[in-house]
């Protein structure tokens, strides 16, 4: 927990509580459904929970920015996300309906009332957002195509509306169709950790 408020020392007593009580939760939940690899649940906070509030070094939302959170998993990013941002409403979607449920189950004991989560694929959701967030797998191009759809035309942040991905490696090639569009940052810019050293945040605007 210590590493989120090295980063984030501006938390409100609401924030602090809410970032605190994953770590029981997540290990709890993980013992049942397995979210999050076994090996690595003890790194939760520098390797989840920090990484998925990378995106917030590169953009605050504004108030009643609407984000969907793409393949959520357990909730990675949009829960941290949603908890940093409570004035932004979070839709949390994943494919594989147990994965969803850990993601709910969280963001209700924990008392976030701007997220919302739907067991779906991402071709199902028709709904419109200002940013599509993900910790991608999915190459940009291929991931662009799925949520294109999805993008407001209407934007009312700092950046334009678009895709916001946490990616890692080198992302040139991902990149280059989007020419102009598209912006990276390291995370190691950030973060001093070593495990940021590889981590980026990657935009792409509609």
């Amino acid at each position: 927990m210590d590493i989120i408020t090295k980063y984030f020392p501006d938390l409100s007593e609401t924030q602090l509580r809410q970032f605190a009580a994953l770590g029981d939760l997540y290990t709890e939940w993980n013992a049942k459904i397995n979210v999050i690899s076994r090996k690595d649940i003890g790194n939760l906070y520098e390797h989840h929970v920090l990484h998925s509030l990378g995106i917030a070094q590169v953009i605050r939302f504004e108030p009643d920015t609407k984000v969907m959170d793409l393949g959520t998993g357990g909730g990675f990013p949009g829960i941290p996300l949603a908890i940093l941002f409570p004035d932004t409403h979070f839709h949390l979607v994943d494919s594989i309906g147990k994965k969803v449920r850990v993601a709910t189950e969280v963001a209700s004991a924990i008392g976030l009332e701007n997220v919302t989560s739907s067991h779906a694929r991402a071709e199902e959701i028709k709904t419109k957002y200002d940013f599509v967030v993900s910790r991608a797998v999915m190459p940009l191009p291929d991931l662009m195509k799925i949520v294109r759809k999805n993008i407001s035309p209407t934007p009312h942040n700092a950046l334009p509306n678009g895709l916001l991905c946490l990616k890692g490696g080198e992302l040139g090639s991902e990149i280059a169709p989007f020419k102009k569009k598209a912006m990276e940052w390291n995370l190691s810019d950030y973060f001093e950790e070593e495990y940021f050293k590889t981590k980026k945040v990657v935009f792409v605007a509609v």
